[in-house]
């Protein structure tokens, strides 16, 4: 089955030449590279290596960089593009995309200062895959309600004390935007940033999560033993690292919502295929109303989510808050990314409940949305303080 939504529906969004072109190469790319791994990646639960060099070479995984840096250059709205055309394959490849780019790379773009740039950017767009590390045991939704610590040495250095989890591309990276407190006393005021290799020593990578779905995309805990940490790798003012965080999610979220409608767009696709061929009381599937105004309303509520994540993500290239935006597209992207793939298993029957087509996996990978960078009570809790206050 090729990818060819694009193709079958009217051009509702205006792109620019530029991101026309870019989404043409990325469609390309995935339907050549990454479609061809995706069962084999979903079997062993572990992203294809030799995939991760070719997301670099593309220039997949500096996006935004300045090409001084040995970025593209891009915008935002070219990381959404990416993220939703490998998506439409495989949700899980496009996590390791998007988390470099809004996750890792917006916060260094944004507080690291030239040296830090000049060190980790060069690296950050060729070959040095990143991590973000902020969630722990006790601290999900609350955040801020960290335990890993941080503490200051008389030489300036810092050491890390702790253990993180849920964090995605822990098993491949080498570069990790830790949070820490340096003061617990102080709450979220005493949180800070700081960048950790994976040589430190005390520094290791612990459990890797066996997941529902993203299968492909690693999830692992970090620990952190002693590990120093240079005071040349704090990123940003100390005690200052909630701000980083927060800011860093809002455009995370962004990433999240081109996630779950390029992963509804795939399903939809693949139920369409299935819908043509599939025979029933003497006529295609696709023929009956029941069924096409099923399709209809999903194609709807899909357009309208796509439009949603567009629109913060304009707006966010536009130098814009999108705290609301940002939260609204996340919440109803996941939210029709949920309904539109369990459409897709039940329409294709019994054959949707195996993993002999692609559906299954479609709508496994969908309930992440609602759960990572802000579950959807957090958005909408979000979005309410917004509206009443």
């Amino acid at each position: 089955m090729t990818n060819d939504s694009f193709a079958q529906r009217p051009p509702l969004t205006v792109f620019t030449d530029d991101e026309v072109a870019f989404r043409d190469a990325v469609a390309d790319f995935t339907n050549g590279e990454v479609r061809p791994r995706v069962q084999a990646m979903e079997r062993a639960a572990k992203i294809d290596p030799t995939l991760i060099p070719k997301y670099f070479e593309l220039g997949l995984m500096g996006i935004q960089v300045p090409e001084e840096y040995g970025g593209a250059g891009g915008s935002l709205m070219m990381v959404t593009i990416a993220v939703e055309e490998i998506s439409k394959v495989d949700a899980a490849a496009a996590i390791m995309v998007d988390v470099q780019n809004t996750l890792v790379l917006y916060p260094m773009l944004t507080y690291a200062n030239d040296e830090q740039k000049a060190r980790y950017l060069p690296r950050l767009c060729s070959d040095m895959v990143g991590a973000y590390a902020l969630s722990e045991a006790s601290s999900g939704s609350d955040a801020f309600a960290m335990q890993t610590r941080a503490t200051p040495q008389p030489d300036g250095t810092w050491v890390l004390n702790g253990r993180k989890l849920w964090i995605t591309n822990g098993a491949e990276a080498e570069f990790f935007l830790v949070f820490a407190t340096v003061d617990p006393a102080k709450g979220y005021k005493g949180v800070t940033a700081f960048i950790v290799e994976r040589g430190f020593a005390g520094f290791a990578t612990g459990k890797k999560e066996d997941k529902l779905g993203i299968r492909a995309s690693s999830t692992t805990e970090l620990l952190f033993d002693n590990v120093p940490v240079p005071a040349a790798n704090v990123l940003g003012p100390v005690g200052q690292g909630y701000k980083i965080a927060i800011e860093t999610l809002n455009e995370g979220r962004i990433g999240i919502g081109a996630q779950m409608i390029g992963n509804a767009q795939g399903a939809l696709d693949a139920a369409v295929v299935y819908l043509k061929e599939r025979q029933q009381f003497g006529k295609a599937l696709r023929e009956f109303q029941g069924i096409q105004f099923q399709v209809a309303q999903a194609a709807t509520e899909l357009e309208a989510a796509r439009l949603m994540v567009y629109n913060a993500t304009r707006l966010k290239d536009a130098g814009h808050d999108i705290a609301i935006t940002g939260a609204m597209a996340k919440l109803y992207a996941s939210q029709v990314c949920q309904r539109v793939t369990s459409l897709a298993v039940e329409l294709l029957g019994g054959a949707g409940y195996t993993k002999d087509y692609p559906v299954e996996k479609f709508y496994r990978d969908a309930k992440i949305g609602a759960i990572y960078e802000g579950t959807s009570n957090m958005q909408l809790q979000t979005i309410a303080k917004h509206v009443l206050k």
